[in-house]
């Protein structure tokens, strides 16, 4: 059975603060766990006013004393940002503190634009060619230490954390197949090469230590309400923030706006339309039968929403529509 899982970009809303996005996210993940999502999954973005999982460790390890048996992890932590013994330690630091719970998903972006990618790591290596020898530094940091070994990682060091590799494009699909590694698509956001990726990922699979067989995640928006009225008006938000990323303006997540799809103009509907491709919006009935159709369209052995909702309550509301329906689907 196809399962549920929760990607939480941490949104900071008009007129609130990191604080409250902070309380929210816990409330979300320990909903997630009582609905029996497999995992909460937090990701790595940086000078974007509207998100505040920039410190994805952190919030992780924060997320992780206030839940009990939810897995956690990185959706994901974009590499290039940082030396691979750094995120070893760090997440073999959450290892230890909730064992047998962390997840590391790995991305090859910055998550951010080219002067915030210089701010955080100097040294950036413009060659892509580094991303597949950092997962591998990675996984030498977590293997079991090798007699005469001179770097380790502390804590990290024999705890085996498990590797994903996340993409929206063939490249993380030839990695991950390469590597042996379970594959993440973000096609919550980039839908184009969903298909294509899964495709190559699982005809070129090579069985590893970590993974026997490909193993599937699809990411979705979720804009899910009691009424399909409601839907409407909640998904306003998340449009409003397509266009700001859409004009390299980012901003807070805004509060909906009734009639706001209304006054679009082609070029911004089309901006919206793609990047919302992947979309389970309406009421139970609406979001089951779109989770159907993904699932039929990916095979996906998982599902990854993530709810940009302004108002915390609907944003609750959404994720108990999206685990009854796909208990429906069962």
């Amino acid at each position: 059975m196809t399962q549920l899982s929760v990607l939480d970009l941490a949104p900071i809303t008009e007129g609130s603060d990191a604080t409250q996005s902070f309380k929210n996210s816990v409330e979300i993940a320990q909903l997630a766990e009582s609905l029996g999502y497999k995992r909460y999954w937090l990701a790595e973005h940086h000078n974007i006013p509207g998100i505040a999982s920039a410190a994805t460790a952190v919030l992780l390890s924060h997320v992780g004393a206030h839940t009990k048996t939810i897995r956690i992890g990185s959706g994901g932590v974009m590499l290039p940002n940082h030396a691979p013994l750094v995120i070893a330690e760090q997440f073999g630091t959450l290892a230890s503190l909730y064992p047998d719970r962390i997840d590391l998903g790995l991305g090859r972006a910055p998550g951010t634009d080219g002067l915030t990618a210089q701010a955080l790591r100097r040294t950036l290596n413009a060659n892509v060619d580094s991303f597949p020898r950092d997962v591998l530094e990675l996984q030498q940091y977590f293997a079991d230490l090798e007699p005469g070994q001179k770097i380790q990682a502390v804590p990290g060091a024999g705890l085996k954390v498990p590797l994903w590799i996340l993409g929206s494009s063939l490249y993380g699909a030839e990695l991950a197949a390469h590597f042996g590694l379970p594959y993440a698509f973000a096609s919550h956001f980039a839908p184009t090469d969903l298909r294509h990726a899964l495709h190559v990922y699982r005809q070129n699979f090579k069985p590893s230590a970590q993974l026997d067989k490909p193993y599937v995640m699809a990411a979705m928006n979720l804009q899910a309400a009691d009424t399909r009225e409601e839907a409407d008006f909640i998904v306003t938000s998340l449009m409003q923030g397509v266009l700001g990323l859409a004009r390299g303006m980012p901003i807070k997540l805004p509060p909906p706006v009734k009639g706001f799809a209304d006054r679009l103009g082609p070029q911004e509907n089309a901006a919206i339309s793609r990047f919302m491709t992947y979309t389970a919006r309406g009421d139970a009935t609406d979001v089951s039968e779109r989770l159907r159709e993904f699932k039929a369209e990916t095979d996906a052995d998982e599902i990854i929403l993530t709810a940009q909702i302004f108002d915390h309550q609907a944003r609750l509301r959404a994720f108990e529509i999206a685990a009854t329906a796909m208990e429906t689907l069962a």
